[in-house]
């Protein structure tokens, strides 16, 4: 194949991954409808919410660039923690508090990268789960800044935008939430859809070959472990806006294998594998626990059991078809 012909290949390529199918704006939609179709649910919603950004922070890494990660969690506490001290010592406007919680986990993630990107999967599953254990022991150390065991309280936040309070329903908080998901989701859909997105699949694919190419796989991978990062401090920073409050918990290790068990329900390297492994996490986890509050993480793991064994290969299946017959259908109405 000739270069420009090749050229056109790729440009073709990636201009089919921006159009936006049929079933992409129908879960947005329903999305959006949910606050109004579950009126007394709109708490459950924030965390399904902030926790399917959670979750594409790190498909955007395992997914798209193949490292694998077990301490998720230090970039969701530090957002958390940042986006808390922000508000309670400088201002309590939510927008500023989530640029200051995603820098901040931006930065811990350019900082530890080069400690992520030596070494095997083990040794990253290693590094990258000591990395969220120090930050812990960390934050409970320093007591008077964090609040320690206790927690960062006295956390109060203003309106969004000026315009909306925060209630305690959680409606302002669910739509809040859904709005930076969205955006973020935007970011992440453009930047997977691009030239730098086609390279972070060709190290995940083959390291060597796409060194040969000329591809930086250091910088590459660097830069979006800093990117999936600053998404998972942008979902600390929610969290702690949306509650008001920031404990040890969020840089327990549970969040991160939570998130693993997130993605492996709905699938990597989609994007939206994160958002319905979230919504699907999160609903069994409050059915089960209302059907049966003292063994629910029993019937949870057991359903993953039985879900990895024989039913996630028959359910991906299903959500790709129905996917492609969306994807046909939206090519028949172009024509």
């Amino acid at each position: 194949m000739s270069a420009p012909a090749f050229e056109t290949r790729v440009r073709q390529s990636l201009y089919a991954g921006r159009r936006w199918h049929p079933a992409e704006i129908a879960f947005w939609l329903l999305a959006a409808a949910a606050c109004l179709l579950f009126p007394r649910q709109w708490l459950l919603l924030n965390e399904i919410a902030i926790l399917a950004l959670f979750a594409l922070s790190l498909d955007l890494i395992l997914g798209f660039a193949g490292i694998v990660s077990l301490g998720q969690a230090a970039f969701l506490g530090m957002g958390a923690y940042a986006a808390g001290l922000f508000a309670k010592h400088v201002t309590a406007d939510p927008l500023a508090g989530l640029g200051v919680g995603m820098a901040a986990a931006g930065l811990l993630g350019l900082v530890t990268s080069p400690l992520v990107l030596r070494g095997t999967d083990l040794t990253r599953l290693m590094i990258t789960l000591g990395v969220a254990l120090i930050l812990y022991e960390l934050a409970n150390s320093f007591g008077g800044l964090t609040g320690g065991a206790d927690g960062l309280q006295g956390i109060m936040m203003g309106p969004v935008l000026g315009l909306f309070d925060f209630d305690i329903f959680g409606r302002t908080a669910y739509l809040y939430s859904l709005s930076v998901l969205f955006v973020l989701f935007l970011v992440a859909r453009r930047v997977t859809n691009s030239p730098f997105g086609l390279s972070l699949r060709a190290i995940r694919d083959n390291p060597l070959r796409a060194a040969a190419s000329g591809v930086p796989n250091g910088k590459r991978l660097a830069a979006v472990y800093a990117l999936a990062a600053a998404y998972a401090g942008a979902a600390g920073a929610l969290l702690a806006q949306t509650t008001q409050f920031v404990s040890l918990d969020v840089l327990d290790f549970h969040r991160s294998a939570d998130l693993m068990l997130v993605l492996i329900i709905g699938g990597a390297g989609y994007l939206y594998g994160g958002l319905i492994g979230a919504v699907a996490f999160k609903l069994l986890q409050d059915a089960i626990a209302t059907f049966t509050p003292q063994y629910w993480m029993f019937w949870i793991g057991l359903f993953l059991v039985l879900f990895v064994l024989g039913g996630r290969e028959m359910i991906h299946g299903a959500v790709k078809t129905v996917a492609g017959r969306f994807a046909r259908l939206g090519k028949g109405s172009a024509r």
